[in-house]
């Protein structure tokens, strides 16, 4: 099982990967987190990929941000560096400016066609967000089975992340794991972790963590042979993150 680090970039991001590389197998990079312009997601991605060739490096791509010719552009870049995923999503509303996904896509799919069948990437591979839960109005419907996750990914997607696991969830991920496994497409989860200095941040977004930080190596070898891997992460408590990494290190060659 693959630990990634969801790697939340600032103007600091190659210190930030310095000292998280060695607890880690890679990075799922933020891309402008809350629709607040941070270093972009793909393009922190290409650098770490290059100064990093052996860890694994799969940036979130919102879809809400970018015109389809940066589209294009990204993903040409992220093509030629090698990533090794891009995760499509519309995504959070920009703070500036209007939300550009729905002006030429109805849905992620179109955007991952789009890249395949105009763009013509050839390395690169695509991924898609899976939640029980999306709380989004767009998606029509407040719950999502596992037959509406699978059937979603069977549409063409290279791997998915599943979002939202609680205790509440996890036989959720359980059936999705055996699904995914049939169909033989990678599988990994968010491993929201609280504490005391996010506890605040959590409440105000309103996610539910998956555990806590006592009880997180103990909770991730559960998952073991559910997924490929976790991507882990405090929540806006990067001391918290170096914390959790430290304690799920042991894991990540399993």
């Amino acid at each position: 099982m693959k630990i990634l680090h969801e790697f939340v970039p600032t103007r600091k991001f190659l210190q930030m990967a310095e000292e998280t590389k060695d607890l880690v197998d890679g990075w799922n990079i933020t891309d402008s987190a809350a629709g607040v312009p941070a270093p972009s997601g793909t393009a922190v991605g290409c650098v770490l990929k290059v100064k990093y060739p052996d860890k694994i490096v799969m940036p979130i791509f919102i879809l809400n941000y970018k015109g389809p010719v940066e589209v294009g552009a990204l993903a040409l870049a992220a093509d030629a560096v090698g990533l090794d995923g891009l995760v499509l999503t519309f995504g959070d509303e920009p703070k500036y400016g209007e939300p550009l996904a729905p002006k030429y896509w109805k849905k992620s799919e179109d955007a991952r066609d789009f890249l395949r069948n105009e763009i013509k990437l050839r390395r690169v591979k695509l991924g898609c967000l899976l939640s029980p839960r999306p709380w989004r109005e767009r998606y029509g419907v407040k719950q999502f089975g596992v037959e509406d996750m699978v059937n979603r990914v069977k549409t063409g997607w290279d791997f998915a992340f599943f979002m939202r696991l609680t205790n509440e969830t996890l036989p959720v991920l359980e059936q999705l794991s055996t699904e995914m496994r049939k169909l033989n497409i990678p599988l990994y989860t968010y491993f929201l972790i609280k504490t005391p200095r996010n506890a605040e941040i959590l409440a105000r977004i309103g996610w539910a963590p998956t555990t806590d930080l006592d009880n997180s190596a103990a909770y991730a070898e559960k998952l073991e042979g559910l997924v490929d891997g976790i991507i882990a992460t405090c929540a806006g408590d990067y001391q918290g993150d170096l914390e959790l990494l430290r304690r799920l290190s042991k894991l990540k060659k399993k």
